[in-house]
């Protein structure tokens, strides 16, 4: 297969698995990649949101905790979670990013 979208479990979307350099494909190629990519791009804020709502979930669990090293689990999971929303803002700005480029 020359391209395909592969689900990524950490993120809750598919990502882009290119064969090929970006300029190896067809232009056909290029407008089905990226019509695919901006179906899955439209779904990113709401999967933020999704994110943003366990975190704020477990923020106020870490308030409540009495068990230290409960809260410090809590605190790992709320940080890996602000990691999985910091990649999926960067996977937002992949097709912004990529217009830019080829229109400089």
């Amino acid at each position: 297969m020359r391209y395909q979208f592969i689900l990524d479990e950490r993120l809750g979307i598919r990502l882009p698995a290119l064969g090929l350099e970006w300029e190896e494909y067809s232009s056909a190629e290029r407008a089905d990649i990226l019509l695919e990519w901006e179906e899955i791009r439209a779904t990113i804020p709401d999967q933020i949101i999704r994110v943003e709502t366990v975190i704020i979930d477990k923020t106020k669990q870490m308030s409540e905790e009495e068990n230290f090293a409960r809260s410090c689990e809590l605190n790992s999971e709320i940080h890996e979670l602000a990691s999985v929303i910091n990649d999926l803002n960067i996977w937002f700005r992949v097709q912004q990013d990529h217009e830019t480029k080829m229109h400089q």
